[in-house]
């Protein structure tokens, strides 16, 4: 399984990942005829080498004649869906990571996603490092991506809307349950696009996971920061071969465990929650009997490593318990992708598995299939019939790269 893994050191942002993945070895040339395709006029990929406190990095800069547009959502999706030199797969995931921006955007101001604006994230560079990132994913045949922390930065920033704090509203809203690295660097070091760009492809964040590395890329910042440099390393790489005779992602995972049989069950239903908002990947309850024949509750977590001390301390500052167990045990999981399908009731997300039988399996998320159903007066079962024949109809997703190689 091909590995993907940000090293976000000094942060984030569209500029930094689309030259950390040229520096991987994504030819600069591929993403140009990508970006030149989506008719945004004549677009020019500057790749140059610099040095960062001592360090070599590739920087870039997409050079383009001036514009002031504020495109909407499905301004940007027709955008990618002419581009003829663009591949289904990347166009897919530019897509998603669009989505993403625009539902930040929409919970920060208070409207819905076909009404937002892109202002920043709309510009011309910011869609071009949007979709070469995508190109360039794609290109490395990437089956999973994980990230290290995320740092913000700290400091003051002026947008569209004036003079924001940061992390800027929507990057905050973006890293919605994202484990941040505590910086005291005065700048913006994660940026909306950056922000975007692994929420929507990073499947954990934590310390470099399991894998044989293949090839480093550097990717440089525009400024300069005293003490750092101002780099996103990027590691790519192959994971441990599958004993089970099929391709699957492997994983570790610390298991947190809990007894408890002295809170009251509504406390423990918010505990749960508070699990949940403290990184839980998965919790569970397992009714057992506890000493002197008392009835208890078995409370299961599955967490990062980077996430166990907030989820010990949610058990015992929201349980009755006074001791808990955990343990690291490895996983496997299908290896899956995000996917949306065009219905006629709208748009819908969810994800694709790939099945040991050497196929893909489609499920729509819950919550978009319930807000469709509910804004057509459709049953959940016929929402999810409507998206699994869109996907079936659609245009095969290609194999991943771990099951290409078995061929």
């Amino acid at each position: 399984m091909r590995i993907a893994y940000f090293d976000c050191l000094s942060g984030i942002s569209g500029d930094m990942t689309l030259a950390a993945l040229i520096d991987a070895g994504v030819p600069a040339e591929q993403i140009q005829a990508g970006i030149r395709s989506l008719g945004l006029g004549e677009l020019d990929l500057v790749v140059q080498t610099v040095k960062k406190c001592g360090f070599r990095a590739t920087h870039i800069e997409v050079q383009h004649p001036p514009e002031h547009a504020h495109r909407h959502l499905h301004h940007i999706e027709a955008m990618i869906d002419a581009a003829d030199e663009i591949d289904q797969d990347a166009k897919q995931l530019a897509k998603q990571i669009f989505v993403q921006l625009g539902e930040a955007e929409a919970r920060v101001h208070g409207t819905t996603i076909q009404k937002v604006h892109f202002h920043e994230v709309g510009a011309v560079d910011s869609i071009a490092d949007i979709v070469g990132a995508a190109i360039g994913l794609r290109y490395l045949q990437i089956d999973a991506c994980e990230a290290s922390p995320v740092p913000t930065g700290t400091g003051f920033i002026e947008i569209a809307h004036g003079r924001v704090s940061i992390p800027a509203p929507a990057t905050a809203e973006l890293l919605r349950g994202v484990p941040l690295a505590a910086s005291d660097v005065a700048s913006e070091l994660t940026t909306p696009t950056g922000a975007a760009i692994l929420k929507t492809v990073c499947r954990q964040f934590g310390s470099v996971p399991a894998m044989t590395v293949e090839a480093i890329g550097y990717g440089a910042g525009t400024r300069d920061l005293e003490g750092q440099a101002n780099v996103l390393r990027l590691l790519i790489g192959s994971s441990q071969e599958s004993p089970l005779g099929f391709p699957v992602e492997v994983d570790q995972v610390i298991v947190v465990e809990a007894n408890i049989d002295n809170t009251a069950g509504e406390d423990l239903a918010n505990c749960i929650r508070l699990l949940w908002e403290s990184g839980a990947v998965d919790v569970f309850q397992t009714a057992c009997q506890m000493k002197k024949g008392r009835q208890g509750t078995l409370v299961s977590v599955l967490c990062a490593a980077s996430h166990l001390a907030a989820i010990e301390a949610t058990l015992f500052t929201h349980s009755g318990t006074i001791g808990v167990r955990h343990q690291r045990m490895s996983r496997h999981k299908l290896i899956r992708r995000p996917h949306s399908v065009e219905t006629s009731l709208g748009i819908m997300r969810g994800k694709c598995v790939w099945l040991p039988a050497g196929e893909w399996r489609f499920a729509v998320e819950f919550d978009d299939a319930a807000l469709v159903a509910a804004a057509h007066g459709k049953t959940m079962l016929e929402v999810r019939r409507l998206a699994e024949e869109a996907f079936l109809a659609g245009e095969p997703l290609a194999p991943p790269a771990a099951a290409l190689e078995r061929l």
